[in-house]
């Protein structure tokens, strides 16, 4: 009798990702061969656990590597993101099945945000959970979380520059990260309340970061498949208050917002939105791929961008050959919105001279004699 069929939907999602990996990591010249066994790729048996002392922070803990290990990588470090919950730990759970099968080392990675009391044992439990499934390295990363940007964004921001900073230290081929398919319909509908484009409303990667870094197997998988893996494998889990916390946008959105629609249009409106996910981020590929030939036809020789030129492209690509100068100026990416794009959008389709525009980064845009001139201040 095989696994229950959600401990078997979750596996085949993790399997896919790591046979990519490893065929990537052949690919670039990694050492060893796809078909050699555990033992000889160099998957590290488990270590013990050592107490996890909260330091502040840059304050980590580690499971220690053995230094074999590190002195021949003969085959990729896969590392999971896990906070404890059902997502995360199915995640992991299927992660140290089929990397056991594939060769593949196998670690993981707890953020503590310090949000919460009592958040560094909490990262300890899920150290111990994580080493109790053969996950080696493991370790547990304390952080602090700032204000730019809100909570939300603040949280986001410090988790991926721990997760960044934990995979170069152990130079790790991916970092796995359990967001499923409900995940991508709050992130579908948080871009559409913004107003930001086609770009937002493709929700999240299935890969992402540098060189792919960040691998999401569970976007075509619903939360409650994580959750009944997690049941009928008798996996302990720990649900996030801050989930249910009204006071977030996406805790809104999940408890309030997606009930309410699909009382209103039906069942089916998560995969509905995740779908559109994926065909919104096919066509905003094609239109950044149309848009970075585009930019070469549109500058004159010495590097400026003429407006006759940008006047005539379709408005979709215009907009992205403007944004990708602005950000190359200097403006960030996360504080440019649409209207900015709109004013400097003006001083190619509705000129009547106009002052510079001032743009996030101190960045300024303004028509001059012709050319569009893009510079900080």
């Amino acid at each position: 009798m095989g696994p229950h069929p959600a401990v078997a939907a979750i596996r085949l999602a993790v399997r896919r990702v790591l046979h990519d990996v490893l065929t990537e990591f052949h690919r670039d010249g990694g050492p060893g061969g796809l078909d050699r066994p555990a033992e000889e790729a160099g998957r590290p048996t488990p270590a013990a656990v050592s107490r996890y002392a909260e330091a502040g922070p840059a304050g980590s803990t580690l499971l220690p590597e053995r230094p074999a290990l590190r002195d021949r990588p003969a085959a990729p470090l896969v590392l999971v993101a896990c906070s404890g919950g059902a997502d995360s730990m199915a995640l992991a759970s299927a992660l140290a099945f089929e990397a056991r099968k594939l060769g593949v080392r196998a670690g993981g990675i707890t953020v503590d945000h310090n949000l919460q009391p009592g958040s560094g044992l909490r990262a300890a439990e899920v150290v111990t959970r994580l080493a109790a499934m053969d996950l080696d390295p493991v370790e547990a990363v304390a952080v602090h979380v700032g204000r730019e940007g809100g909570p939300e964004a603040a949280a986001r921001d410090a988790r991926y520059a721990a997760l960044d900073a934990a995979a170069e230290r152990h130079g790790a081929a991916a970092v796995l990260l359990g967001h499923t398919r409900d995940d991508q319909a709050e992130t579908v509908l948080l871009g559409l309340a913004r107003g930001s484009g086609i770009r937002s409303l493709s929700g999240m990667a299935a890969a992402s970061g540098p060189a792919g870094r960040y691998r999401r197997p569970f976007l075509q998988l619903d939360r409650q498949t994580a959750r009944k893996a997690c049941l009928v494998q008798s996996i302990p889990v720990w649900d996030d208050p801050h989930n249910i916390d009204p006071a977030y946008t996406r805790s809104r959105l999940r408890h309030e917002g997606l009930p309410a629609l699909e009382k209103a249009l039906g069942k089916g409106v998560v995969e509905a939105l995740a779908r559109t996910a994926q065909l919104s981020r096919d066509d905003a590929d094609a239109l950044d791929t149309w848009a970075a030939e585009a930019e070469l036809a549109v500058r004159d020789e010495t590097g400026g961008l003429e407006c006759a030129k940008l006047y005539v492209l379709p408005p979709a690509v215009r907009r992205r050959v403007l944004r990708r100068a602005v950000i190359e100026a200097g403006a960030p990416a996360g504080s440019l919105f649409a209207r900015h794009l709109e004013e400097v959008d003006r001083l190619i389709t509705g000129w009547r001279g106009q002052r510079a525009i001032n743009l996030p980064g101190r960045v300024e845009a303004r028509r001059q004699g012709g050319r569009l001139v893009i510079r900080q201040s």
